[in-house]
């Protein structure tokens, strides 16, 4: 097995530590675990929109009583980009 140092933040580590405690484990079995799942996730290295990510917050579709569609509608658009 191969050694890996690397410097993280104490709050991360105060996190790594209670976890590993939480598991009965190592930190280092917890670090692999973490990077093994990050590295073998299918939707590592994506990324998302901002899109799905405001919905995924819940923010498309929250507000119930302004007009539909802001950029089609010409009337709303009315003198957009100009001073």
């Amino acid at each position: 097995m191969t050694a890996l140092t690397l410097k993280i933040p104490d709050t991360l580590a105060a996190e790594l530590e209670a976890e590993a405690k939480r598991r009965s484990v190592s930190k280092s079995a917890v670090a692999r675990s973490a990077l093994a799942d990050y590295l073998h996730n299918p939707e590592h290295g994506k990324g998302q929109s901002a899109y799905d990510v405001a919905k995924a917050l819940g923010f498309i579709g929250c507000i119930k009583d302004g007009p539909a569609d802001l950029a089609t509608n010409k009337k709303h658009m009315e003198g957009f980009g100009r001073d």
